[in-house]
């Protein structure tokens, strides 16, 4: 998705500047958090919960899929959508706007210039580290609005004002060391491996 919509947003010398960059990564979330995270995140969350609970009501993956459709109908996957939005859409665009504005920077007025493997998983850690410390609290949000306990949450917006007003600030940032580690290597491996595939592909056929 970042690159079909970055494709009709370069410019004439096939350069893409850190507001578009942005803007396409924002896109990008948001079609990813439709498409694909709000239903696994949702599912995940409430297998997490269901099985710290002191009696489990979900025997396996399909059984616990099923009952949740069972009991809540298709929507019931779906629940902290308008969460799952925030925080996907403004993760992409933090990460592609990093990644972007460090990609411009290092290429310089070649764009073309290529990138060694390791300077792009420098890049692409950075970017994770970025996306983390800018949207953990709707991370944490999300988390809430997904869970065994979500019907205690009006909406989002309601979410957001219980976690601040019961347990305070400190609260929206629960997680965040573990969660950077792992983000970093993440965001750093799959910005190496779709650079060397693309590298790959263009021995066999010219990719844009």
């Amino acid at each position: 998705m970042f690159e079909f919509l970055s494709n009709h947003m370069r410019d004439a010398q096939g350069r893409l500047d850190s507001t578009r960059g942005l803007l396409c990564g924002l896109g990008a979330g948001v079609a990813e958090a439709v498409v694909v995270v709000c239903p696994m995140e949702t599912i995940k969350v409430k297998f997490i919960h269901d099985q710290t609970s002191p009696n489990p009501k979900y025997r396996g993956f399909f059984h616990g899929v099923r009952e949740i459709v069972r009991e809540q109908g298709v929507k019931g996957t779906y629940q902290g959508l308008t969460a799952t939005v925030l925080k996907q859409g403004s993760n992409q665009a933090i990460r592609f706007f990093v990644m972007t504005s460090l990609r411009n920077w290092y290429t310089g007025d070649n764009p073309n210039k290529p990138m060694n493997p390791l300077i792009t998983g420098v890049f692409g850690a950075i970017a994770g580290a970025a996306s983390v410390f800018g949207n953990t609290p709707l991370d944490v949000i999300k988390t809430r609005m997904q869970g065994l306990e979500a019907h205690k949450y009006r909406n989002t917006w309601d979410c957001g004002l219980q976690i601040l007003r019961k347990e305070g600030l400190k609260a929206f940032y629960k997680g965040t060391v573990p969660r950077l580690g792992r983000v970093c290597l993440d965001v750093a491996i799959v910005f190496i491996i779709y650079d060397e595939v693309v590298k790959l592909l263009n021995k066999v056929w010219k990719t844009d």
